[in-house]
This record gives C-alpha cells, sequence and structure tokens, in this order.
C-alpha cells in the first residue's frame, strides 16, 4: 500500500490536488490521509514511547504513524508556511521520533515522495525540502524524489492584498483596483511541470517498489 498525506490544513487545495495525483499514477492499492481537521500537537517530551516506540499522547497521531508503519512507501506533501513546514505537518514529523527508540526504525528503508507547496521554485535551496529529507533520514528512509509545486501566498486570499505593499499581490502586479484571472498563480491543474513531476515521481516508486518485491 502506498500511502499519500497532505500536511495542509486545507482540506482540498494544492496540496491535496498534487499528493492525490501522485497516487493516481502509482501501481496497486493507495491510501490518502489529509491533515485538514486533524488534531496533531506537538511531542511533550513525556517519554512515555521510550519503551515500546508507541507514542502515549491521545490525538490523531496514532492512526497516521499506525498507516505510515503499514505502508510500503510514503508520498509526503507540506505547505511552506514562512520558509518551514506548516504546524501540523511539522507537529507529524516531530511525533514520529517515538519510532526510533531502541533501534526499532520502522520506517527504516521505505521509500518517500516528498514535494513542498508555496510560491518559491528555487528546489536546489529550499529549506522545507532540506527539512524532510532530514526527517527521512533520521528515520533511516530514503528519498527517491523530491520536488516543489506552486501554490497561492495568503496574499490573494486575505482582503487586504491590494493594498499591502509588503504582499506579492503589489509586489508582482504594482497597486491594482482588483485582481484577475491572470494575476492569480496557477492552480494544480494549470501546473504541466508539477504534474510530470508527480507523475514521475510516481512511475519511479512503481518501479522501486515492483524491484523490491
Amino acid at each position: 500500500m502506498i500511502l499519500g498525506i497532505s500536511g495542509s490544513p486545507r482540506k482540498d487545495r494544492i496540496t491535496a490536488h498534487a499528493v492525490k495525483h501522485v497516487l493516481a499514477h502509482c501501481e496497486g492499492e493507495t491510501q490518502y490521509i489529509s491533515l485538514f481537521h486533524k488534531h496533531i500537537g506537538g511531542c511533550i517530551a513525556c517519554l512515555g514511547c521510550t519503551k515500546d516506540n508507541r507514542c502515549v499522547v491521545k490525538d490523531d497521531f496514532q492512526e497516521i504513524v499506525e498507516a505510515m508503519v503499514k505502508a510500503d512507501a510514503i508520498v509526503l506533501g507540506v505547505p511552506n508556511y514562512y520558509d518551514v513546514p506548516n504546524g501540523l505537518s511539522h507537529c507529524l514529523l516531530e511525533r514520529c521520533f517515538c519510532l526510533r527508540h531502541q533501534g526499532a526504525f520502522p520506517l527504516r528503508d521505505k521509500p518517500f515522495i516528498v514535494f513542498s507547496t508555496g510560491y518559491s521554485a528555487d528546489e536546489e535551496n529550499s529549506q522545507v525540502l532540506k527539512i524532510l529529507d532530514h526527517f527521512v533520514l533520521m528515520n533511516k528512509a530514503k528519498v527517491v524524489s523530491r520536488f516543489l509545486v506552486g501554490a497561492f501566498s495568503q496574499c490573494y486570499t486575505c482582503k487586504f492584498g491590494l493594498t499591502c505593499a509588503d504582499g506579492n499581490v503589489v509586489k508582482n502586479n504594482g497597486f491594482v483596483d482588483k485582481l484577475t484571472p491572470d494575476m492569480l498563480p496557477p492552480e494544480f491543474d494549470k501546473q504541466p511541470d508539477a504534474m510530470a513531476k508527480c507523475e514521475n515521481a510516481a512511475h519511479l516508486l512503481s518501479e522501486i517498489l515492483s524491484t523490491d518485491k
């Protein structure tokens, strides 16, 4: 089973669409989880997980980590908030430290596709991708594909974007009376390069899983 996780707090936007696009091009069984309306807190350093690698804090992390451990591979999409993973995604990654005690590492050698959504196109220097790389490395798993997908900044929907000199609307278009469709960042299905990256990653993952059988 290939597990896709959208780390966005929004239900069905670009991160979700990209994760689902990868899964749609994977071979075999898939499962999709969205962090929309999930309640996942950060690690509270209670040490309750050290005995059996099971987090004792009761929230939605329990069902997600169980699916992560069972999966043959994981597709993880994480929004870029302030050049770091958004809070929900970061809490998910942080809580996975419970898997590392006494050499357990149940994610060991598991293939990961990781991507970040945002308005940066600099994959080489993406801090979010570097954090995701580090998460995978620390769990002794492996990144088989990593990339960026274009997304909206808050400026396009916050209602103050037309008058905020520090926002992307004004930076990209100057002061305007209203937003027109040509000013908006493209939705996922209008990003052929991003769609191709998702499809190529899915095909690569399918080849890896087929070889490993």
